[in-house]
This record gives structure tokens, C-alpha cells and sequence, in this order.
């Protein structure tokens, strides 16, 4: 059988900070950043990943990656889900690792990003996407990637293997489907803080023509401007297309509900992390207040079982889920089932550096073989950064296309990495002498 022989792990940055790309209240200068994983075979095709983060830390990350080395290297290569769930449990199963969440923060992104590098590889060896890898293992298979630890209250083993024995005779279908019409996008190119009223305007009209049905707005800086800014977009845009606005963990509860009030005139459809994503009990108070406005959240829930307690309480109506920010593959579709099992649709959180890439395959495969749903749901898209990746998500009519390359779609280009990776690359160095 072939091995794992070696893991290489890369601090990779884009000085986005320069434009203000992907500014908002909470993060107004990021630098979108990946700690990127590469699993090294003995012959077969290699594996790659990414934990995205925003500059300063992605070294941090990096670390947490590398110190997964020994559970890694030495290991077979996997192929199928058996192998996968094995090495995922391995690596939450590190007693001393895991104290350093337990199961959040960096230490439980790396295992994500070492997760999603192995699904990365299988699904190369398949042949396969990995949206069309996954959707073809049996609901047995998927049922035993899980780990059911403290979700048995809300979601048992055989209530996930009803829901994916329940999609199963569809799935042909909706492969079909998938590959033929792509899978609905927003845009939030549009919003970000730090633009201007006019390029606000413009990026809006743009994305309408472009075929988009929702745009989304950042909001939480100054409520006169949230204001001002919202009319405007609305009056851009008309009546028909959904505009969501998010904050960014800007607010606590009450100044969350205060802000929200103002803004509904213009007919926001969610509030996007009103307050801290750990805030079950505050999200719930919101989304009471503001209701018919939804609540949104899930970009830094940090586990599975956060999002089965914001489900339980009824506080969220739009969940978020992350391809980078959990523990990879296994633990999205844990999270997959609870919102399915509740009813909530899914928006992945993307933009960032390889998170549009990522999240497609995960909503792809949901809409396949998991929820077997797409109304009301869609992929955010921000059309940042994708040039840099050898299989790059791609969006045409206000629509993902299907991925059809094998893997996760993580890899990025050779050249890529010797421009940007931190702190001595050519890109580094020149800002450094600046």
C-alpha cells in the first residue's frame, strides 16, 4: 500500500490590505492569508489543503498543522471512508492536542486543514471531485465519518442514516442537475466597509447584470453610514433582489437589535453575525426581535456542537458552515445532517483565499446526497484570488459550476507560492522594504 512520506506546510499571504478587499467593522485591514498543507505519497498524486486566516497568526496556524505531523506521515495513504474517518479520529483523538480546544480554535483548525487534504487525495486517486466522491459512498459510509459525541441528543445514528437513505434515490438526478445548471451564488464584492458610495453602486449594478439575485453589505462601523449605504444599495438594486447585511461580530445583543431596526426599512433578508458566534442564547434574543429578518451565523462557530445548540434554541434560520474553520470533511457533514435533520438551510461563508473553492463541493455534495434541497440556499462568492489555484471556482450567470477536476480543489499554483508564501518571497521582501 501506498504511504504518507512527508507533510509540508507553507505560510501563505496576500497583501489584500492594500485595497481594503475584505474589510468590514471587526476586520479592517485583513490580509488574506492560508497555512497551506501538502501530504507528500510515495508514488500516487500528492494531497493539499488550507486553514484560511487573515495575516498575522497564519504562522501561528502553520505550527498547529505541523505539530499533526506524527499522526500523519507513516500512514497509509486513505481511499475510502473507512480510512478517512480512521485519521480523522486520530487526530481530535490527541488527548494533549486536544486540550488545547477541545475541538476549536487553531488546534482544531489544522485538523481541518489535514482532513481536507486527505479527502483531497482520495478523491484524486478516485478520479473524482470530491462533491461527486462523497456523494457516491453509501449512506452507511457517510454515517460512519460522523462522530455522534455529544449530538445524540439532537441528531442519533439512525436519524442521519433515515436522512441519506431518504436522498438516496434522487441522487442520479441531481448529480445531473449539478453538473448541468451549477448551484445558485451571491455576491458579496459589492459591500465591503471600506469602498466607496460610488463603487458600492457600481460593484451593485454590476452583480445584478451579472446575474446575481442576492448581494450582501457589511455593516456595523457607524449606523448613519449603514444606513445611508443600505438605501443606496437598495435603490441600486430594486425591490426583487435580497440584500443581507453582516456585522461581523460587531454588537452585543441590544445594540444588534437597535441597528437592525433601523435598517429594516430597506428590507434586509439576514443579519450575518450579529454578535460573538458563541452566543447561542443572544443569537436566539435577536433573531426573536428582528424577526422576519433572519439570523445568520456559522464562519467562526467553532464546532459541531455549537451549531446543534444555536439549532436547538431556535436562533438561527441561515446556517453558515466553513470548510476551513471546523474539523474538515467529517465534521461539515455532521453539521450538513443537523441542518438538515432541523430544517435550516445552508449558506456556506466563502470568499477569503480558497474558501470558494472549498465550500462548493461541501453545498454540492449537501444538495446531492444529504439535504436533496436548494431553495433558498446559495454560496456566497467574492471574486478575490482565485487565479491562484489550479482548479479555480468558477461563476457564470450568478451560478457555481461544478467542479469536475479531481480532489478538493485546495491546490495552488507553484508559482503562486513562490511569490507570496511569508516572510521571504519576492512579494514579502518588496513590502518589507517599502
Amino acid at each position: 500500500m501506498a504511504k504518507i512520506v512527508g507533510m509540508e506546510v507553507l505560510d501563505v499571504r496576500f497583501p489584500t490590505s492594500r485595497e481594503l478587499d475584505g474589510s468590514d467593522a471587526m476586520n479592517p485591514d485583513p490580509d488574506y492569508s492560508a497555512a497551506y498543507v501538502v501530504l507528500h505519497t510515495d508514488g500516487g498524486p500528492d494531497g493539499y489543503g488550507l486553514a484560511f486566516t487573515i495575516g498575522r497568526g497564519n504562522d501561528v496556524q502553520a505550527a498547529a498543522i505541523r505539530a499533526l505531523e506524527p499522526h500523519v506521515v507513516g500512514r497509509e495513504v486513505p481511499t475510502d471512508a473507512a480510512a478517512l474517518g480512521d485519521l480523522s479520529r486520530a487526530l481530535v483523538g490527541d488527548s494533549q492536542l486536544r486540550w488545547l480546544g477541545p475541538e476549536k480554535g487553531v488546534a482544531h483548525m489544522a485538523i481541518g486543514a489535514v482532513v481536507n487534504a486527505a479527502w483531497d487525495l482520495a478523491a484524486r486517486i478516485a478520479g473524482l471531485p470530491v462533491w461527486r466522491f462523497a456523494a457516491e459512498m453509501s449512506p452507511e459510509d457517510l454515517v460512519s465519518l460522523v462522530d455522534f459525541r455529544y449530538l445524540s441528543d439532537a441528531l442519533t445514528e439512525q436519524e442521519a442514516l433515515d436522512i441519506l437513505r431518504a436522498a438516496e434515490p434522487g441522487r442520479a438526478e441531481r448529480i445531473a442537475r449539478i453538473e448541468r445548471d451549477g448551484y445558485r451564488a451571491y455576491s458579496t464584492s459589492p459591500g465591503w466597509l471600506g469602498y466607496s458610495d460610488a463603487k458600492l453602486v457600481r460593484l451593485a449594478e454590476q452583480a445584478v447584470a451579472d446575474g446575481f439575485e442576492m448581494i450582501k453589505l457589511k455593516v456595523g462601523g457607524n449606523l448613519e453610514d449603514d444606513v445611508r449605504r443600505m438605501k443606496l444599495a437598495r435603490e441600486t438594486v430594486g425591490p426583487d433582489i435580497r440584500v443581507a447585511v453582516d456585522a461581523n461580530q460587531r454588537w452585543d445583543v441590544s445594540t444588534a437589535i437597535t441597528w437592525m431596526t433601523a435598517l429594516a426599512p430597506y428590507d434586509p433578508y439576514w443579519i450575518e453575525e450579529p454578535t460573538s458566534p458563541d452566543d447561542v442564547l443572544g443569537h436566539a434574543a435577536i433573531a426573536k426581535a428582528v424577526a422576519p429578518i433572519r439570523v445568520a451565523t456559522g464562519e467562526h462557530v467553532q464546532n459541531r456542537v455549537v451549531f446543534k445548540q444555536l439549532l436547538q434554541a431556535g436562533a438561527i434560520s441561515v446556517l453558515q458552515l466553513d470548510a476551513a474553520r471546523v474539523g474538515g470533511f467529517n465534521e461539515n457533514l455532521a453539521i450538513l445532517l443537523l441542518a438538515a435533520k432541523f430544517g435550516v438551510p445552508v449558506c456556506p461563508h466563502a470568499g477569503g483565499v480558497g474558501l470558494c473553492e472549498l465550500v462548493r463541493h461541501l453545498s454540492m455534495f449537501d444538495f446531492v446526497a444529504v439535504s436533496g434541497a436548494d431553495v433558498d440556499r446559495s454560496i456566497e462568492w467574492v471574486d478575490h484570488l482565485h487565479e491562484h489555484f489550479t482548479d479555480p471556482a468558477v461563476v457564470t450567470d450568478g451560478r457555481y459550476l461544478a467542479p469536475s477536476s479531481p480532489g478538493f480543489s485546495a491546490r495552488m499554483h507553484d508559482a503562486t507560492l513562490r511569490r507570496f508564501t511569508f516572510p521571504d518571497s519576492p512579494e514579502w521582501t518588496e513590502i518589507a522594504s517599502e
